[in-house]
C-alpha cells in the first residue's frame, strides 16, 4: 500500500505555538483554508482510493477539498487524532514543549511504558495509530490519503518505517499540509519514500538532533 500521512492546515494555536491535541480542537486559518484548497493540485499525480481523517475538525476541513476532488467520503477515526498531551494541553512554554517532544520520541525509541504527564502511554497511543493504518491496508485500496497531526505522523514513521530513526523523525518537523509518502504493509514493514517531498535513501541521518534522552529536540509544535 501506498500511504500519504498528511498534516493538517494550518490553526490559531499553531500560529501561537501551543500543545492543542483535544478534540474537537479548532478549525483552519485563512491561511490553513489556502493550504487545504492547494492539496488537490499538489496531489493530483496520486490515484487516492481512500481518504481518512482525524476525530479533530481540523483534519476534516483540510481533507475536505481532497474528497471533493475525488468524490471520495472522508472516513472519519479518532486513532489517527494527535497524541494527546494531557497535562500539557493548551501550554506553548519551554518546557511543555521540550516534555512533549521527548515523550513523544522516546515512544519512538522504544519507550512504550513512559507515559505523558496526564495522558497516553507509547502503547497506547501506536496501537490506535497502527489499527486504523491496518484497517486501511485491510481495504485492498492501493493508495490512502490520511490527514493526521505533525507528531502522530512523525512518532509513527519513527517508530515504524525501517529508514526513517528518531533523530530524522526529530530534526525534521512537518509543515502544514506537508506529506510524508510511505510504502509497505503491515505484515511486511514500511519504508518511507519522500518527506516533504524529499526522497529518502537507505539510511536517513540527522546529526543535529539528539535522541530522546539528549539535548533539547528540534522542531517545535506541530499539533
Amino acid at each position: 500500500m501506498r500511504l500519504l500521512l498528511i498534516r493538517h492546515g494550518q490553526t490559531p494555536s499553531n500560529v501561537e505555538h501551543l500543545l492543542d491535541t483535544a478534540v474537537p480542537g479548532p478549525g483552519l486559518t485563512p491561511l490553513g483554508q489556502q493550504q487545504a484548497a492547494a492539496l488537490p493540485q499538489a496531489l493530483a499525480g496520486e490515484e487516492i482510493g481512500a481518504l481518512y481523517a482525524s476525530t479533530l475538525l481540523r483534519t476534516q476541513l483540510t481533507a475536505a477539498p481532497l474528497a471533493a476532488r475525488t468524490g471520495l467520503e472522508v472516513r472519519v477515526r479518532d486513532g489517527i487524532r494527535e497524541l494527546a498531551a494531557g497535562d500539557l494541553e493548551m501550554r506553548g512554554d519551554a518546557d511543555a514543549v521540550k516534555t512533549y517532544l521527548r515523550t513523544v520520541f522516546a515512544w519512538a525509541a522504544g519507550d512504550m511504558e513512559l507515559r505523558m504527564p496526564g495522558g497516553e502511554n507509547g502503547e497506547e497511543a501506536l496501537r490506535r495509530l497502527d489499527a486504523v493504518i491496518e484497517e486501511a491496508a485491510d481495504s485492498g485500496v492501493r493508495t490512502v490519503g490520511m490527514v493526521s497531526h505533525g507528531a502522530a505522523i512523525r512518532m509513527w514513521a519513527a517508530a515504524r518505517a525501517g529508514n526513517v530513526d528518531v533523530d530524522f523523525a526529530a530534526a525534521h518537523a512537518l509543515e502544514n499540509t506537508g506529506v510524508v509518502v510511505i510504502e509497505g504493509a503491515p505484515a511486511d514493514g514500511w519504508r518511507v519514500l519522500t518527506w516533504e517531498g524529499r526522497s529518502l535513501g537507505p539510511e536517513a541521518e540527522a546529526p543535529e538532533a539528539s535522541g530522546p534522552t539528549g539535548e533539547p529536540l528540534s522542531g517545535g509544535v506541530d499539533g
